[in-house]
């Protein structure tokens, strides 16, 4: 630690990354021998913990991350969508087709930003708090894929009529943003994608997760 920061501070934001990253919740001795300090000193980040919500602690005694950390979740949100707009952007307008930021919430997943073509004729209307099952579509599709082929670059995903009839999606997932999961993808009215599309959602899913990092 340096001078600069504050020692209980980082206790405390280690306490919640840890418990963030098991199931299962942690117990006061496990949580005292992961941060290397005495019970004591957990007890008090705990207790400081919940009074915010941010932890909550079972019959068991064991501690999981609270509900409070979903009120600062449905923040980041707005932030993710501000740093990938200039590349969906691009995306829409090289492609002529809707562009769209997907994440995962829960089993399922939203869209949290989309960006139409302004010169084409016509083009599928799709909206930011679209939800859909993991298993459908594009854009849950690569994120799924990514899930069980994690390398640096895992590809793009295509599909036909599973959302919408008539419609076709490319996607790409997000690679190496730590806390978040997702994909950048486009939709059309066509009956294949064209072969170009794929590999330029790659790059254009690239340049988002550089934005996030």
């Amino acid at each position: 630690m340096t001078a600069e920061t504050s020692q209980t501070l980082d206790r405390g934001l280690r306490v919640l990354k840890l418990l963030a990253d098991t199931d299962h919740g942690l117990t006061v001795t496990e949580l005292s021998n992961k941060l290397g300090v005495n019970r004591t000193v957990v007890y008090r980040l705990l207790a400081t913990l919940e009074q915010h919500a941010l932890v909550r602690r079972d019959l068991g005694g064991r501690a999981r991350v609270g509900l409070g950390v979903l009120r600062l979740g449905r923040q980041v949100h707005p932030l993710v969508r501000e740093a990938a707009l200039p590349a969906l952007r691009s995306l829409a307008e090289d492609i002529g087709a809707t562009a769209h930021l997907t994440l995962v919430d829960g089993t399922e997943a939203l869209a949290v930003a989309v960006v139409e073509p302004t010169w084409t004729d016509y083009h599928v209307a799709y909206r930011a708090g679209f939800r859909h099952p993991l298993d459908r579509g594009a854009a849950g599709r690569a994120i799924l894929a990514a899930r069980q082929q994690p390398l640096d670059d895992p590809g793009y995903t295509l599909t036909h009529g599973e959302l919408e009839a008539g419609a076709s999606g490319a996607a790409a997932p997000l690679i190496g943003v730590t806390g978040v999961e997702g994909s950048v993808g486009v939709v059309m009215l066509a009956d294949a994608v064209p072969e170009r599309v794929g590999p330029r959602v790659v790059d254009a899913a690239r340049e988002v997760a550089e934005a996030l990092r």
